[in-house]
């Protein structure tokens, strides 16, 4: 039986009439729920991600930029969960928040801490534990220490029997980069997009099958400045 940990966000409750100060009051009373991903946990249970609000669309494209400078400091476990909704979660029963060519859907997520690797299980928005130790040594090529300062890493793996084909698998990463890429600014976070790491060696960490293949990294955390 897996060992699962389930994360409750705790929110206080307005009574009345809706208005603009009381959703502000509301969104600002929420407590930020913290969690260890040390590996103690088979399963991690995300809370529900948030689908409305934050930062106009416009705004966000406008601030969308890389960044290469990280302070070491935690996410906490809604924005980690709002993050990984964007970028690959289901927002239709059978459809992802990315489209893929074909509607194959030939792309999973892999997230990265310091002590621990995890698979993004979408359909049940929960993180499931692949690897209890430090891989970030083998995300790190050409001297890009900023991986380690980073709270996550985001692995985009490509099922390549199962996409159209190599070159559609490239192009639907893209659209996943791009909404971490504009999640991130939304919530104040940086984020940059990375091909630089030991694709042999993490494919082993992560124990993935002949078939799949690492195409992109996402660093995600706060950014220092």
């Amino acid at each position: 039986m897996r060992n699962v940990l389930l994360i409750g966000i705790a929110i206080f409750a307005f009574t009345g009439c809706s208005s603009p100060k009381n959703e502000k009051a509301s969104q600002e009373s929420k407590v930020l729920e913290y969690v260890d991903f040390n590996g103690a946990a088979e399963e991690i249970a995300l809370p529900t991600p948030d689908k409305e609000g934050g930062m106009a669309l416009l705004e966000a494209v406008n601030k969308r930029k890389s960044t290469k400078e990280f302070k070491t400091e935690k996410l906490d476990i809604q924005t980690i969960s709002n993050l990984l909704w964007v970028a690959n979660g289901f927002n239709r029963e059978d459809k992802r928040t990315v489209p893929t060519a074909q509607n194959k859907q030939e792309l999973e997520l892999y997230v990265v801490f310091k002590d621990a690797a995890y698979f993004y299980d979408a359909k049940e928005h929960s993180l499931v534990l692949v690897a209890k130790n430090d891989i970030r040594p083998d995300l790190i090529l050409y001297n890009q220490t900023y991986v380690n300062d980073a709270f996550l890493n985001i692995l985009i793996v490509a099922d390549l029997e199962l996409a159209a084909s190599r070159d559609a698998a490239l192009m639907d990463a893209g659209f996943i980069g791009q909404n971490i890429y504009l999640y991130s600014v939304s919530a104040d976070l940086g984020a940059v997009a990375r091909v630089s790491f030991n694709a042999d060696a993490l494919k082993e960490d992560l124990k993935l099958k002949e078939n799949q293949e690492i195409l992109l990294n996402l660093t995600v955390g706060v950014p220092n400045n």
